[in-house]
């Protein structure tokens, strides 16, 4: 495994909008239900961006921002289910057909042996040889299978397109206690949708594979979650964590702890990033809480009783 710098920082900005189209490249349209307020981020910049909506046996699953020039997901976008945490073992790793070609299937498909893998996969996106002498990486899905309950949810997670490379130090004892924590944090004390966004800022390097530069790593890992309807009697040491609250952490096999803080500190941290724009927001105004929303309404109706 080799490191190279092939992969630029600097990139052309390419909002995350919804255009009126029907190709993967263009639109989220088909699975905007999985953003808060069916928006997606914007201010995420990258040369090649397709926004995937990631189906898996006839049903869309969740949404992913794909960087086809340098193979990595900046970001998936999905649902959180209240789960055991327990991860599927039995599944095949899968690929994406659309970033193949537009006339192919939407549902994800099982990667072919290496001898038949058509060029054009590995042209677009991530293969299992990639990860083949890069020792120090492990594949780190962005929806992990620990957030989803039903077995065919889980199984979707086991994409190329939805990992990145993640030191295998700071996966087993950072990154993945943290989405642990989360989870039991939101089956607790989130009591309706939680719509979560995970994804990552670049560092330059990549995994290189035959003298080239292959997959790009990632500087940090980041996740944010919305959780617009929550338990307003938690106790107060979770519940300044809602509606929203966020975590970033180093990619990096040492000084990697997860910092938790508030959604709006997390998007000040990634506008400094070399991969975001200035106005990158992850949730539509800031995810709203439906508690707060509630009680004005609550507080509207009996001023407008006590004028009566």
């Amino acid at each position: 495994m080799h490191l190279s710098g092939g992969f630029p920082l600097a990139l052309p900005l390419l909002m995350v909008s919804s255009l009126v189209s029907a190709s993967v490249s263009d639109s989220f349209k088909d699975c905007n239900q999985f953003f808060y307020m069916h928006t997606p981020p914007v201010g995420i910049q990258g040369a090649n961006l397709k926004r995937l909506c990631q189906r898996y046996k006839d049903k869309p699953r969740y949404a992913t921002l794909y960087d086809t020039s340098r193979r990595l997901p900046l970001y998936s976008a999905y649902i959180f289910k209240k789960s055991d945490g327990k991860r599927r073992m039995d599944t095949p790793w899968m690929y994406e057909p659309q970033l193949v070609s537009e006339d192919e299937t939407g549902n994800m498909k099982v990667i072919p042996l290496s001898d038949d893998t058509d060029p054009l996969i590995e042209e677009n996106q991530a293969v299992l040889e990639d990860y083949a002498d890069a020792v120090k990486y492990e594949r780190g899905s962005l929806n992990p299978d620990q957030h989803q309950a039903e077995p065919d949810d889980k199984s979707s997670t086991y994409t190329l397109t939805n990992v990145v490379p993640q030191e295998t130090d700071f996966l087993d004892t950072s990154w993945n206690p943290y989405l642990g924590s989360v989870r039991q944090r939101l089956n607790n004390f989130c009591h309706g949708k939680s719509f979560m966004v995970t994804g990552v800022t670049a560092s330059g390097e990549a995994i290189q594979r035959g003298n080239k530069g292959r997959l790009a790593i990632p500087k940090h890992l980041w996740l944010a979650y919305c959780c617009p309807r929550f338990d307003r009697n938690s106790p107060y040491e979770v519940r300044f964590m809602f509606p929203s609250y966020g975590g970033y952490a180093l990619n990096e096999n040492t000084g990697h702890s997860v910092v938790e803080v508030p959604l709006k500190t997390l998007e000040d941290f990634l506008k400094r990033q070399t991969d975001m724009d200035s106005n990158m927001a992850i949730f539509y105004k800031g995810c709203v809480s439906e508690n707060h929303i509630k009680r004005k309404r609550d507080l509207s109706n009996v001023s407008l009783v006590a004028e009566t």
